[in-house]
């Protein structure tokens, strides 16, 4: 079996071949398989069998398959609102070069969770303190610079304005993670993270950006995209449920720049690719150029060809 197409990517139908290779190798059925994601990795829900199968679609991500593991198992230790490994199953699945993750399946249940359910899961996140184990520290420029290193279709100027920005960025970056030492970040805490389960529970999934630093991060995404996405009133329903406004906090210039870079920096590796994606890509890096705080962002996810990219 192989996993990869032509051009060498992880497609979706040699995704749903190792979905069903692992399936056979669990002895579970999968005639009812759904693809819920397929970004960095290809998520399929199988709710026949109870579970969820997560696999990787790059090896270089095989370090974060194996921290998500000794972090899903600590926060079940810990009694954590988060989702669960399967149990009963030897962590991670290798599955043609590539790795697997099996977690207990959860049926999306009404009504959706709010910006307030994220705010007392932060709570309680944030109130769990470091694990007993090492994390990466949180490093925004060191994955822009990253995607910036693969990036085919960026111009000479964009790419030394980003570059110069994660210079300038850089400093600032690591003089707040010293001052955080030792607390928890989730890294992408956001209502498409959460879960409402059967028994009216609230749980949080995705533990691959979780890192250390500063735990104000988590409450970033929600104040930038009422600016650059024009939403109004979550953020001041999120300060209220977590009971911290971020905006306020000494450090908030530097934390909204950070997520800014990421927000721009995402689409590099696809501007050859989507062209959607590429314009919305230069009105973001121009309306930063600029100052411009009043130019409306589109969602990448809201684009064609977007790839599921935010």
């Amino acid at each position: 079996m192989t996993t990869t197409d032509a051009n060498g990517r992880y497609a979706e139908v040699a995704m749903t071949e190792a979905m069903r290779h692992i399936a056979d190798q669990l002895d579970v059925p999968s005639h009812d398989a759904q693809l819920l994601r397929l970004t960095n990795n290809a998520v399929f829900a199988l709710p026949a069998a109870g579970i969820v199968v997560r696999i990787t679609r790059s090896t270089v991500l095989h370090d974060r398959v194996h921290k998500v593991i000794r972090l899903a198992t600590w926060f079940a230790e810990r009694d954590a609102p988060t989702i669960r490994l399967a149990p009963q199953v030897n962590q991670p699945i290798p599955v043609d070069g590539l790795l697997a993750t099996i977690w207990q399946y959860v049926q999306p249940t009404e009504p959706a969770p709010t910006v307030e359910d994220l705010g007392q899961i932060l709570r309680r996140f944030h109130n769990l303190g470091a694990p007993p184990f090492p994390l990466p520290a949180w490093d925004p420029v060191a994955d822009a610079r990253s995607r910036l290193a693969d990036a085919e279709a960026l111009r000479d100027d964009e790419a030394d304005y980003l570059l110069t920005w994660c210079d300038r960025l850089a400093p600032r970056i690591a003089a707040l993670n010293e001052r955080s030492k030792g607390k928890l970040v989730h890294g992408d805490a956001h209502v498409g993270n959460l879960l409402r389960t059967p028994a009216e529970v609230v749980v949080i999934g995705d533990f691959d950006p979780t890192c250390e630093g500063p735990w104000q991060v988590d409450l970033v995404a929600v104040p930038v995209g009422e600016t650059r996405f024009s939403r109004r009133g979550a953020h001041a329903r999120l300060a209220h449920a977590y009971g911290y406004d971020v905006t306020q906090d000494p450090d908030w210039p530097t934390l909204r720049e950070a997520r800014e870079l990421k927000m721009v920096c995402a689409a590099v590796p696809l501007l050859a690719s989507a062209p959607g994606v590429a314009r919305e890509f230069r009105t973001r890096l121009r309306s930063v150029r600029t100052g411009d705080q009043h130019a409306r962002w589109t969602p990448f996810a809201d684009l064609q060809q977007a790839g599921g990219t935010r």
